[in-house]
C-alpha cells in the first residue's frame, strides 16, 4: 500500500511538472508584435521606416538628454506606441555614423556609455523645419488609431493567456484554448464575410 502510495505521489509530481514545461515551451508564443511574429509588413502597415528617419530620431533624443542605444530603440518603440521597433542592426550603425560625422560624441556615466549630441548635432536640428513632426510620431500616423487599439487589445490578450497558462488548472487551460480557437476561427470568419458597409 505504501510502495502504491509513493508511486501515485511521484507520478502525480510527474505529470505536475511536464505540464509546467509545455506551459513554459509555449509561453513565447504570447510575447513580443502585437500581431506575432516578426514581419514588418503588418507592424507598417505600408510606412516602412527609411535610414533618415531612425537618424532624425536619433537625434531629437539624444537633443532632450544623453542616452545609449538601447535607450534610444526602447524610446523609438514607446514613442510610437510600438508601431515601430527598430532593430540593432540600424540603429546601432547609424549612431557610429552619427559619432563619425561630428553629430553626437560619447561619453562615461555611472560606468556606462552614453552619447549626447555636439554643437554640430544641435545646428543640424536647428535647420529642421519646426513644425516636422517626430520620426515615431509618423510612424504611429500611418497606422491608424483602430489599429493601435486592436494591437493593444492583442497584447493584453496575450498577457490573460499566458496567466492562466502558468496559474491556471488543466480544465482552465482547457477552457482557455477552446475559447482562442474559437476566438481565431471568427476572426478569420470577419474576413471572409467582406466587408458589406
Amino acid at each position: 500500500m505504501h510502495e502504491d502510495h509513493s508511486e501515485g505521489a511521484h507520478s502525480a509530481r510527474h505529470h505536475r511538472r511536464r505540464r509546467e514545461l509545455h506551459r513554459e515551451a509555449y509561453a513565447h508564443h504570447f510575447a513580443g508584435p502585437p500581431f506575432g511574429g516578426h514581419s514588418h509588413r503588418g507592424r507598417h502597415r505600408g510606412h516602412k521606416a527609411r535610414r533618415g528617419d531612425i537618424r532624425t530620431a536619433a537625434l531629437l533624443l539624444l537633443a532632450e538628454q544623453p542616452r545609449n542605444g538601447y535607450q534610444i530603440m526602447q524610446e523609438v518603440k514607446e514613442r510610437s506606441e510600438g508601431v515601430w521597433r527598430p532593430s540593432p542592426g540600424s540603429v546601432y550603425p547609424t549612431l557610429q555614423q552619427l559619432e563619425d560625422e561630428g553629430l553626437v560624441r560619447s561619453q562615461e556615466s555611472e560606468g556606462q556609455r552614453l552619447l549626447e549630441l555636439t554643437e554640430s548635432g544641435r545646428a543640424l536640428l536647428d535647420a529642421r523645419a519646426k513644425d516636422a513632426a517626430p520620426p515615431w510620431e509618423e510612424m504611429a500616423g500611418g497606422v491608424g488609431e483602430q489599429a493601435l487599439e486592436l494591437g493593444s487589445l492583442v497584447r493584453q490578450i496575450g498577457l490573460a493567456a499566458m496567466q492562466v497558462m502558468q496559474a491556471g488548472s488543466d480544465a482552465q487551460v482547457e477552457e482557455a484554448r477552446k475559447l482562442l480557437t474559437d476566438t481565431r476561427r471568427s476572426l478569420y470568419r470577419i474576413l471572409a464575410e467582406g466587408d458589406e458597409n
